[in-house]
């Protein structure tokens, strides 16, 4: 566990600390005649090196596996993703690079992930818990307010894509993580701030329908989560 906790560490340092925006600019543009690859490259390998303390005699087949791969996943990744696909493929780069570090610590310290103690009655209600604030409670709030929704939207809309639908999801994960690490307090500043966002949008409408619709849709998501984190709780006691 604690050579894969070490590559780890230094895959993160240099692929998020040590790798400036311009870099990934640059690999972007020249795609594998970028020089800032190959300072990428060099820079995971000179602190994979400072990790395993020099001890290539031992490392030697990791440090190439690691350092090898990283190469071929980042030049992949470089041709083959688009505009379009650029956050599925950073995903599947991020999991891919994971994956390899995982193999190389099984080769060394035969470390597991002990899937058995993962599955247990608490995990699975806690995820199911999770499922149903974030993605069950979006779909029966939408049905609920759809009868309420307003027909007259502004042409020029300048609201991002999908966003209404991340901060209702991100808000009632707070809002359920507050309720049962007992923090009631901080419901009401994550309230009292989404009060102040939408303020604008509340006092630069003149249509009250649009105002209502808001305030029922806020109203229901923060229902929703804290009576599901309230539930989570009083089960949480019988098991």
């Amino acid at each position: 566990m604690l050579l894969f906790l070490k590559i780890l560490l230094a895959h993160i340092l240099g692929d998020f600390i040590f790798q400036p925006e311009k870099w990934v600019k640059n690999k972007e543009e020249n795609k594998i005649k970028s020089l800032k690859l190959y300072f990428h490259i060099g820079i995971h390998a000179i602190l994979l090196l400072l990790f395993i303390q020099f001890n290539l005699k031992e490392y030697w087949l990791g440090f190439i596996l690691i350092i090898t791969s990283h190469y071929i996943i980042d030049v992949l990744k470089l041709y083959l993703q688009k505009k379009k696909t650029k956050r599925v493929w950073f995903i599947l780069d991020q999991v891919l690079h994971i994956t390899v570090l995982v193999f190389v610590s099984l080769l060394y310290t035969g470390f597991s992930i002990p899937i058995e103690s993962l599955i247990t009655e608490k995990n699975l209600l806690l995820l199911i818990a999770i499922l149903m604030t974030t993605s069950v409670s979006a779909i029966i709030i939408k049905i609920i307010i759809t009868q309420w929704n307003p027909e007259s939207k502004k042409e020029n809309n300048d609201s991002l894509a999908k966003a209404g639908r991340y901060i209702g999801i991100l808000e009632r994960l707070f809002v359920f993580i507050f309720v049962i690490t007992n923090h009631w307090e901080a419901i009401g500043f994550l309230l009292a701030a989404k009060s102040v966002f939408r303020f604008g949008d509340l006092t630069s409408s003149k249509d009250r329908k649009l105002t209502e619709y808001i305030l029922i849709g806020t109203l229901l998501s923060f229902g929703f989560a804290i009576f599901l984190g309230i539930l989570y709780l009083q089960i949480l006691n019988l098991l």
